[in-house]
């Protein structure tokens, strides 16, 4: 997988302990976008290539299995425990190698 972030990324804050850190929630790599964000009680971390998409969502707290769907709103595919399994389905769908997808660093936890 590919920590590499393109251009225009967004960031999302965090206060904990007063200070404040960016972590980045959009990454582009390989013609690959990837986005992450949070959404109706779900960690949802979306890549785009030629137009397929594939999204990897787990719940909000962090602590359930990655279900894989054909995007955002997509039907389930899969469910798995690991982020790298997860991914592995992700890269199949889009016709790539998990080695192409970037993953923003605010998804870089997901998984149990």
């Amino acid at each position: 997988m590919s920590d590499t972030t393109g251009g225009g990324e967004a960031g999302a804050e965090s206060t904990e302990a007063g200070s404040t850190e960016a972590e980045s929630t959009e990454a582009e790599a390989n013609g690959i976008a990837a986005r992450y964000e949070e959404a109706d009680g779900e960690r949802l971390l979306t890549f785009s290539a030629d137009g397929a998409e594939a999204t990897i969502a787990q719940n909000a707290e962090g602590y359930a299995m990655l279900k894989v769907r054909s995007g955002p709103t997509g039907d389930e595919l899969e469910r798995y425990y690991g982020f790298d399994m997860a991914l592995d389905h992700a890269a199949e769908l889009l016709g790539v190698t998990v080695g192409d997808l970037p993953v923003p660093d605010a998804a870089a936890d997901m998984g149990m």
